[in-house]
């Protein structure tokens, strides 16, 4: 079993020339929560910055476009417009802590520590696996494990993660009911 979004506080905003200082936050921030070096960085077909463990394979990077077109299309059916431009997006793609789930099917996930999560299902022990994890929502960042097949659930967790941020940006009150799957509730959130 896996969970998508564990919500981390937000960065503080940066503009301007201090960009690059909010990379290295970013960066800093993702190699804690992952253990990982991200060597590469790149982009998508569609502009979204990408930063990995290893140079990414093209079908992951379509994905990332493919998970990010969905939820726009939805979001944009909810009369949202906040934060729905590929460029606004940074992925960090880490090495996964596992790649089988419980039973046995193909789940590349990140070991986390559980948190909010102690005691429910998803406790191995003290950490829990993740999907993927929202890092901050301004800027917009997350992280998802490195796939070697199956770019379709990149896709599926690049939605996911998505929709935590756009609802952050344009629905507090659905944000603070869904960002916390602890609680319950889980991905689709945006049908």
């Amino acid at each position: 079993m896996a969970v998508c979004g564990a919500l981390l506080p937000p960065l503080a905003p940066v503009a301007g020339a201090q960009g690059r200082r909010a990379d290295a936050r970013l960066i800093a921030q993702a190699q804690y929560y992952s253990g990982d070096t991200f060597a590469f960085e790149t982009r998508t077909p569609r502009g979204v910055r990408v930063y990995a463990v290893r140079r990414p394979a093209p079908e992951a990077l379509r994905a990332i476009d493919a998970g990010l077109a969905e939820l726009f299309a939805v979001a944009r059916r909810h009369g949202y417009t906040a934060r729905l431009n590929y460029t606004d997006y940074t992925v960090f793609i880490a090495r996964p802590d596992r790649t089988r789930d419980s039973r046995g099917a193909y789940s590349p996930d990140i070991a986390l520590g559980a948190a909010q999560y102690a005691g429910s299902v998803y406790d191995q022990g003290g950490y829990i696996y993740a999907a993927g994890m929202v890092l901050s929502t301004e800027p917009c960042a997350f992280l998802i494990a490195e796939h070697e097949r199956d770019f379709q659930r990149i896709a599926n967790v690049t939605r996911y993660e998505g929709e935590h941020i756009v609802l952050y940006h344009n629905d507090r009150r659905l944000y603070a009911q869904t960002a916390d799957h602890s609680r319950g509730g889980g991905h689709p959130i945006l049908k």
